[in-house]
């Protein structure tokens, strides 16, 4: 072949090659800059109205749904939900496949992400069935069976009855309450919102001692050390939640 020729070719090949650098690189920048533009959600599909509801693992409603959204907006981003199993959001959340996992505390989900300041309340409670007497206090409830879920930590139980707390984990708390129907277990722990909004919806069919506060806390966001979004972006934009009424008119539309 001739040497001009052979030089022409090997121009050609390099400027193939280059041009399909050139256009992978563009690719890879617009793949960058599109995720960049959104907010991915976490979701634990194990939560239950008014905190979540589910369609073939896609969140259809709830608190999550819509603190969700207006937090992409306050951070003028879209957003995504991803929702997964309880014992996959750690993972998932330290890996970056999120931004952020709403309504936790430390104490309930270690891992090596940050967290956000306080912005909704949640109160837990034991509830119990009349059919058993009702504790007065945390230490009654030593060595009996309470319902919990699988995969979810209970630290001031853990904490005040230690060796003597005995599990009796479920799939979902709503599988805890139909224990308590059928006489199954006479004590579970829940979220005082959850058991509110089942009691508004006629959906509890067994006769309960009023509930055991256990504890009111003060919940958070967790943020990926992954994320684009930084803590104090995350901040300011729950804090303008909680400030212009949002978070409140929020939480009052599943009272």
């Amino acid at each position: 072949m001739p040497f001009q020729k052979r030089l022409f070719v090997l121009v050609a090949a390099c400027l193939n090659a280059c041009g399909a650098l050139a256009a992978g690189q563009s690719a890879a920048n617009g793949a960058t800059t599109e995720a960049g533009k959104e907010l991915v959600v976490l979701v634990d599909t194990a939560t239950e109205m008014p905190m979540s509801r589910f369609d073939h693992f896609t969140i259809v409603e709830g608190i999550h749904k819509d603190v969700g959204e207006a937090l992409a907006q306050g951070l003028g981003k879209k957003v995504r939900f991803l929702a997964l199993p309880r014992k996959r959001i750690t993972l998932a959340l330290e890996k970056g496949e999120a931004d952020v996992l709403c309504g936790y505390q430390p104490a309930w989900l270690p891992g090596k992400f940050s967290w956000s300041q306080p912005f909704m309340t949640q109160v837990e409670v034991v509830l119990t069935d009349r059919g058993a007497v009702r504790p007065p206090v945390i230490g009654a409830l030593a060595s009996q069976p309470i319902g919990t879920v699988f995969g979810y930590r209970y630290p001031q139980l853990e904490q005040q009855l230690e060796d003597a707390f005995v599990r009796a984990d479920a799939p979902s708390v709503e599988l805890n309450l139909a224990k308590l129907a059928a006489g199954r277990l006479h004590h579970m722990s829940a979220i005082q919102s959850w058991f509110d909004f089942r009691q508004r919806h006629g959906v509890v069919r067994v006769a309960l001692h009023p509930p055991l506060v256990i504890a009111t806390h003060q919940t958070r966001c967790a943020l990926s050390l992954h994320s684009r979004i930084s803590p104090r972006e995350l901040d300011r934009a729950l804090q303008k939640l909680v400030v212009d009424g949002t978070m409140g008119a929020i939480e009052a539309r599943y009272r």
